[in-house]
């Protein structure tokens, strides 16, 4: 197993405070830790147990239900009145019957491209129609896309706050076959700062090359990279994926998930159960829409946060933090008030600009047709040694796929070797 960079979790990184000033406790003592990627475990309540749950107990992980009922009666105009409940909730029923008529109308029109894409054409709306819009669609799923991954597994979100970090989950995994030591991965099967340049493949095998001069021997190879980095050719195929399969991988839409993180010197905004939450609606869609506190996870800590996503996500990540900072200020005080406190910090994770992820995750667009997917879901292998299939969307999916990959390489690897044997 190889890395590209120091951490083994990918996107499930986090960032801990060890008592820094903007990540200190009122109380003293312990640092706040903040996932900058993964950081709710959705699909919980169902009636098919989630798999990533049963882990998060297994660990002991430190979750909080996330509780969205209330949050379209938290919505702010731009001069910081809450939107009466009775237009917010007319707003909500409207852009869900509106989705769920969209969903029947594509699975209707499944195979005509056309059809699909003139559904997807965006209309003309008004501030709270555009929030409520981001509230649905893209704060969940980065896109545009009114169906949930998780209708098996339920409907429930639970929001990780562990000090130890989502990743621990991934490491109570990894202990059952990598060798430990005080909380850390001792085992030289798994190398880090490992960046793949290439990879060769024929009958014989799979030889990969890294940009240290290392080089790889196996019989098989997983290939968890994300779509983004495919289509970013950072690695080099030789010989190159048929032409199908690139295809396929650049038809596939990249997704920017960006969580900025503000520290004050207190707290000025309402909490309680109903207000976990809370909205900005502004003419342009998604500009610093969704905010949640950090107080019932860390009471005292005095933490925002704000969700942006796709095109808003590559604006913030091509400016500065003092200019964001600007930005969220602006925004905050159009909801609260120009008394409020400026942030004393802020930290903006750079997903699209990471060479090693070119984005939060991948997803399907709405337009591709089955052949397309089969395209993307079926192994590409010279004589059955490489295995080019990329996972989509979430922390979930990741580890359905990595694990569905595995046992099926494990089986033809243990066919082989009885084959030798006998």
């Amino acid at each position: 197993m190889t890395g590209a960079d120091g951490e083994w979790s990918g996107r499930c990184g986090y960032t801990r405070g060890d008592g820094q000033d903007w990540w200190e406790n009122k109380d003293g003592g312990d640092g706040v830790t903040v996932e900058l990627g993964a950081g709710w475990i959705a699909g919980v309540g169902g009636k098919q147990s989630n798999p990533v749950w049963e882990l998060a107990h297994q660990s002991n992980l430190r979750t909080f239900l996330s509780d969205y009922s209330n949050t379209h009666y938290n919505i702010y105009d731009h001069s910081g009145k809450i939107f009466p409940s009775g237009i917010a909730a007319d707003s909500y029923k409207k852009a869900v019957d509106s989705a769920i008529q969209k969903l029947r109308n594509q699975e209707s029109n499944l195979d005509d491209d056309d059809s699909i894409l003139s559904e997807t054409t965006p209309t003309q709306k008004t501030p709270i129609e555009l929030a409520i819009d981001f509230i649905l669609h893209d704060f969940e799923m980065a896109e545009v896309e009114p169906i949930s991954t998780y209708v098996d597994f339920g409907d429930r979100e639970y929001l990780v706050a562990d000090e130890r970090g989502y990743e621990y989950l991934l490491y109570k995994m990894a202990e059952s076959f990598l060798d430990t030591c005080e909380g850390k991965i001792m085992n030289s099967r798994l190398q880090l700062n490992k960046v793949v340049g290439e990879i060769q493949h024929s009958r014989n095998g799979v030889l990969v090359k890294t940009e240290d001069g290392c080089f790889y021997e196996a019989n098989y190879v997983i290939l968890s990279v994300s779509i983004g980095v495919l289509q970013s050719h950072l690695i080099s195929f030789l010989p190159p994926l048929p032409r199908w399969k690139t295809e396929a991988i650049l038809n596939c839409e990249v997704m920017v998930y960006t969580k900025i993180f503000l520290k004050f010197p207190y707290k000025f905004w309402p909490c309680g159960p109903d207000k976990k939450f809370f909205i900005y609606a502004y003419h342009r869609r998604g500009y610093y829409t969704f905010w949640q506190h950090m107080e019932n996870a860390y009471p005292g800590c005095n933490i925002l946060v704000v969700t942006l996503t796709n095109e808003e996500s590559k604006c913030i990540e091509a400016q500065t933090d003092e200019e964001t900072m600007k930005e969220a200020m602006e925004v905050l005080r159009n909801m609260f008030g120009p008394e409020i406190p400026d942030a004393i910090d802020i930290l903006v994770p750079r997903w699209w600009n990471n060479p090693f992820q070119r984005g939060s995750y991948t997803n399907y667009p709405i337009y591709v047709n089955q052949q397309l997917l089969g395209n993307i879901k079926n192994e590409y292998s010279s004589h059955a040694n490489t295995q080019a299939k990329n996972s989509v969307g979430t922390c979930m999916e990741v580890i359905f796929q990595v694990l569905k990959q595995a046992k099926f390489y494990s089986k033809k690897s243990e066919r082989k070797m009885k084959a030798k044997l006998f």
